[in-house]
């Protein structure tokens, strides 16, 4: 943080003195003082900004993680800079605000929109195996996680399967995981997606989501179906990132089957050719792939 440039309080120096020399009674304070090099006299007019630097210090000595910190900015210390000869104040990051910082910076290249927590924690390390259901889709989703960064042109994946059996966590862990290793990627809650299309910020948002790298279109087929949504989000939307070659992943509790006749909207032979049309550009973009697992969310 930029250094806070502060004035000499306006007491008299005799005072000054006086309270500086009391405050030095607090033994990390003094430890503080004596790092700067600076002298007593130019310390006389800052007493309360060093005090308050010790105290934050003490805090700093007696924590253990970044949510039991007490100080005002938390994660960082207020401490005394000695800037040329002219005393200034910043705050200093602490060991767990750095290392919470290395562990996270992989956010910056992915994107979840609407999607739950769990999934923003998710990894390959932590998938549950014990279900030989599962099987399938993890060894998918690690040949896709080893082959990506080698340039190979893949398809992502059309997982489908019955609720709760984890297909988000699953494709999340590997988006999560090649984050880590500075890929983008980004994440959408297709029912709640949909329903701000005309929101002010959705052209961004769309924007962002055709061009990403990997894309996951989470729970299609869970939303409201109108033409709108079929016609101009979701095909343009597919047409994009097949003319780009982007892989593009799916989870759904449909078939593609049932995810077609959903899409159709009704009986009208022209809604059920444009269906059918993005049922074919998802084949395009994806394999599908059956997960039929225990519920986890139970």
């Amino acid at each position: 943080m930029k250094p806070l440039e502060l004035k000499v309080e306006n007491m008299p120096k005799i005072n000054l003195k006086k309270e500086y020399q009391k405050a030095l009674k607090d033994s990390v304070l003094v430890k503080i003082v004596s790092k700067l090099k600076m002298d007593e006299e130019t310390l006389c007019g800052y007493t309360s900004m060093l005090e308050e630097s010790a105290h934050e210090y003490h805090n700093c000595l007696a924590c253990h993680s970044l949510n039991s910190c007490l100080n005002r900015v938390k994660g960082h210390v207020y401490m005394p800079i000695n800037n040329e000869g002219n005393l200034s104040f910043e705050y200093k990051s602490c060991k767990f605000y750095n290392k919470y910082q290395k562990n996270n910076q992989y956010l910056n290249h992915i994107i979840y929109y609407h999607v739950p927590t769990a999934l923003k924690d998710a990894t390959l390390s932590k998938i549950y195996k014990t279900d030989k259901n599962r099987f399938e889709a993890i060894i998918w989703v690690n040949d896709f996680y080893k082959r990506y960064p080698e340039g190979e042109e893949k398809k992502g994946l059309f997982l489908h399967g019955n609720f709760g059996c984890g297909k988000s966590y699953i494709i999340a862990a590997l988006f999560n995981d090649l984050a880590h290793d500075g890929f983008s990627s980004a994440i959408i809650f297709w029912p709640d997606f949909v329903r701000q299309t005309f929101d002010d910020d959705f052209k961004e948002k769309f924007d962002h989501i055709k061009k990403v790298p990997l894309l996951l279109i989470d729970d299609i087929g869970a939303e409201y179906n109108s033409v709108w949504n079929r016609d101009e989000v979701l095909g343009p939307l597919l047409q994009y990132r097949m003319d780009e070659h982007l892989p593009t992943f799916f989870t759904s509790n449909l078939t593609l089957e049932q995810l077609e006749e959903h899409l159709a909207n009704s009986k009208t032979d022209v809604d059920a050719v444009k269906a059918r049309r993005l049922i074919a550009r998802i084949k395009q973009l994806s394999e599908p792939l059956e997960m039929i697992g225990k519920n986890l969310r139970n």
